[in-house]
């Protein structure tokens, strides 16, 4: 095994403050390695938007993490990647890792635009996140009691983030990893209505799935204000990638870190006792 010594320089994680950043910095952090937090309210601050944020964000660091806000499938993501990914390297930050997305062309643009760079890069393409049910855009509905979304029987491999993060912490470690590029699920396929009787099974409550039409999905969104981008986004990903192109298990997680990815239940089961699925009486 090769490690990369990062000395006293601090690694940037950009979205250090979301679902894997938190986690990655947490297992760093933990193993002596300090940390650069990449995002808006940070200092110095990282923002997509203000390219002239980069190079203060990458000033002396050893290595980045790199997810994108707000997802890959974004126009202008995999140029946005590209470019800093070549600014990265040519202020000597040569160790890259990209966080990306299966079955998602625009992700894959930015995987190669990251491979064109120079860096020393390595790419984590993952499936849905476990955590989606608990820290994003599903959790109001889990609450409620009914998830609508316009899927019917498409089944997704969901991956927990804690594997995400397992992995993103060897690569930047780890110069085993370089040149890799780590496709990552979770163990079993699991339907949205599946994954929903599980946390209802797992919290003892009466928690249903629904499938709705598109259109009633996406006026939906528009009444619960969320925003053109966000929701233009999330049209994308349930009229393409749910579309039956990731119904198969991948092996990244195993070929990584040399052990089986953990399964939804064992998500469900942790994240119950939490209590953030019980709602507020």
């Amino acid at each position: 095994m090769t490690t990369f010594h990062a000395s006293i320089l601090p690694v940037l994680i950009i979205g250090g403050t979301g679902k894997t950043g938190r986690r990655l910095a947490e297992r760093l952090t933990a193993t002596g390695i300090p940390v650069r937090i990449g995002s808006r309210n940070a200092a110095p601050a990282f923002d997509w938007e203000n390219p002239q944020s980069w190079a203060i964000a990458l000033e002396g660091v050893s290595a980045a993490y790199i997810t994108y806000y707000p997802d890959l499938a974004v126009p202008g993501a995999a140029e946005a990647v590209g470019a800093l990914a070549r600014l990265a390297v040519r202020k000597g930050v040569k160790r890259l890792v990209l966080l990306s997305g299966r079955g998602e062309p625009e992700a894959q643009r930015a995987e190669e635009a990251l491979q064109a760079s120079g860096a020393d890069w390595t790419i984590i393409r993952a499936s849905w996140f476990a955590q989606n049910f608990s820290e994003s855009f599903f959790l109001a509905p889990i609450l409620a009691g009914e998830l609508a979304l316009p899927v019917d029987g498409v089944r997704e491999p969901f991956i927990h983030a804690d594997d995400i993060a397992d992995v993103a912490a060897a690569a930047l470690t780890d110069n085993r990893h370089v040149g890799q590029l780590y496709e990552v699920t979770g163990p079993r396929l699991l339907t949205f209505a599946e994954a929903t009787s599980e946390i209802a099974k797992a919290t003892g409550r009466d928690i249903r799935f629904q499938t709705i039409p598109h259109e009633a999905f996406m006026q939906g969104l528009v009444a619960d204000g969320v925003p053109a981008d966000i929701a233009g986004l999330i049209d994308e990903l349930f009229t393409q990638v749910l579309d039956g192109r990731n119904e198969y298990l991948s092996d990244g997680v195993q070929r990584a870190l040399g052990r089986a990815p953990r399964d939804f239940a064992d998500f469900v089961g942790e994240t119950a006792a939490t209590g953030v699925w019980e709602p507020v009486r």
